[in-house]
C-alpha cells in the first residue's frame, strides 16, 4: 500500500550539500536553521502552545537519498565502513522509506510578516531546503529514557577529532557561524572510507574548508574561502 505525504515546510541550514552534515541531530547547539512553512500550514493557532516546549521532533525526507531498490544491510560510518549492520538497526539515509527523524533545540517561534511562523531550532542535521513532514513537540517525560542501551554504538568510536583552526583562517568566518564550524568538524565530516593524507573541502555557511585529518585524531583546517 502506498501511502502519499504532504510536505508542510523546509528547513534552511548552513549545509548546502551532503557531505559534511552532522550524523546525528543534537550534536551541537552552534549549528542553526530555520524551518519556514508552505502557505497552507501557516495559521498561527497551529502553533498555539508550541513556544512552550524546549524541544521537537521533526519528521522530514532523505531528500538526496533516494534509491529504487533497499538494501537490508547498510554500513554504519561509525564503525568505519568495515562492518554491517541491519539497516533497520541504524539510522542510516538508505532505507526503505527515506524518512528522518531528529530532535531540536527550539530556540525560538517567530511571526514573521511575509511568511507566518518561523522556527529557529539548533542541533540541526539537514541539508538547506529540506522537506519537513511534521512537527511534534518532544515529552521529557516519555520521550527520555535515561537507561536506554545503546547497542552496537556503544562500543563504537566516539573520540571527537582535536580541531587545529588557525585564527587567520577562522576569521574569514563570520563571527557568529565560528563555533559550529568547529562543532561538526571534531566528529569528523569524512565518509566512512577516507584517507589520513586527503584534502577535504566541505561547504559551510556560503565558504569552501579545506582539511586534512591525521592518525584519526587531529584535524587540522588549511583554508577557508568565501564561494
Amino acid at each position: 500500500m502506498e501511502v502519499s505525504f504532504k510536505r508542510i515546510a523546509k528547513i534552511y541550514t548552513d549545509f548546502p550539500s551532503k557531505f559534511g552534515l552532522p550524523r546525528q541531530s543534537g550534536m551541537s547547539d552552534a549549528l542553526k536553521g530555520t524551518i519556514v512553512f508552505e502557505p497552507e500550514y501557516r495559521r498561527a493557532e497551529a502553533f498555539r502552545g508550541l513556544e512552550g516546549f524546549s524541544h521537537i521532533w521533526v519528521l522530514w525526507e532523505f531528500s538526496e537519498a533516494k534509491r529504487d531498490v533497499w538494501s537490508p544491510t547498510v554500513r554504519p560510518p561509525r564503525l568505519g565502513g568495515n562492518a554491517r549492520m541491519g539497516v533497520f538497526a541504524t539510522r542510516s539515509p538508505f532505507r526503505p522509506n527515506p524518512i528522518g527523524l531528529s530532535c531540536l533545540k527550539l530556540e525560538a517561534v517567530e511571526q514573521v510578516a511575509s511568511l507566518g511562523v518561523v522556527l529557529h531550532v539548533s542541533g540541526i542535521d539537514m541539508m538547506d531546503q529540506t522537506p519537513i513532514y511534521d512537527i511534534k513537540p518532544y515529552l521529557p517525560y516519555t520521550d527520555a529514557h535515561p537507561e536506554a542501551e545503546a547497542g552496537w554504538t556503544a562500543a563504537a568510536d566516539k573520540r571527537l577529532l582535536d580541531v587545529h583552526f588557525p585564527e587567520e583562517l577562522l576569521e574569514r568566518l563570520p563571527l557568529e557561524k565560528r563555533e559550529g564550524a568547529i562543532a561538526f568538524l571534531s566528529h569528523d565530516p569524512r565518509p566512512a572510507y577516507s584517507s589520513s593524507d586527503k584534502i577535504y573541502k566541505v561547504v559551510y555557511a556560503g565558504y569552501d574548508i579545506a582539511f586534512s585529518v591525521f592518525s584519526d585524531a587531529s584535524l587540522i583546517v588549511s583554508d577557508v574561502a568565501k564561494i
